[in-house]
């Protein structure tokens, strides 16, 4: 990861630096990395979820550009729409889910950038939801148990 901001335009459809990501079936693309910050694009298709976590020192935010995303913040189920945004502070306790029968595309940017972006391309194509758990405590992102979804 660079440690300053590059100026320019990552285009739609696209990840910068032409980096992409599969995880667990979901289509991440990267539009801006340095220390500071860290954003990437979601591609939720009907179904698809990343369950409750914590980044104990990341402030997260969504803003759903598309469809709708249904969310576990903090204990209470939300629903999130298009033009929504979504604040998650630092050790809040958070998931999201697409539980319409649409695709939905959101992008996310945490602050500061930590290690997500290491931890994404780790996660790339890894396909053991417990092996993804594990990488993902190693780098600052902890997953509840799965009674935290219900």
């Amino acid at each position: 990861m660079s440690n300053e901001l590059a100026k320019g335009i990552t285009r739609q459809g696209t990840g910068y630096a032409g980096k992409t990501w599969n995880i667990l079936g979901q289509v991440y693309f990267p539009k801006a990395v340095c220390d500071a910050t860290f954003a990437f694009e979601t591609n939720s298709e009907p179904g698809q979820f990343v369950p409750v976590h914590i980044h104990p020192n990341q402030e997260e935010f969504i803003l759903v550009q598309e469809g709708e995303l249904d969310l576990k913040l903090d204990g209470e189920w939300v629903k999130a729409k298009a033009g929504d945004l979504v604040r998650m502070p630092r050790g809040i306790p958070h998931g999201y889910f697409n539980k319409s029968d649409k695709p939905t595309k959101a992008l996310f940017w945490v602050s500061p950038a930590g290690m997500l972006e290491e931890l994404f391309n780790k996660l790339d194509n890894l396909a053991d939801p417990a092996e993804v758990v594990k990488v993902s405590a190693q780098h600052e992102v902890n997953f509840l148990p799965p009674e935290a979804n219900a």
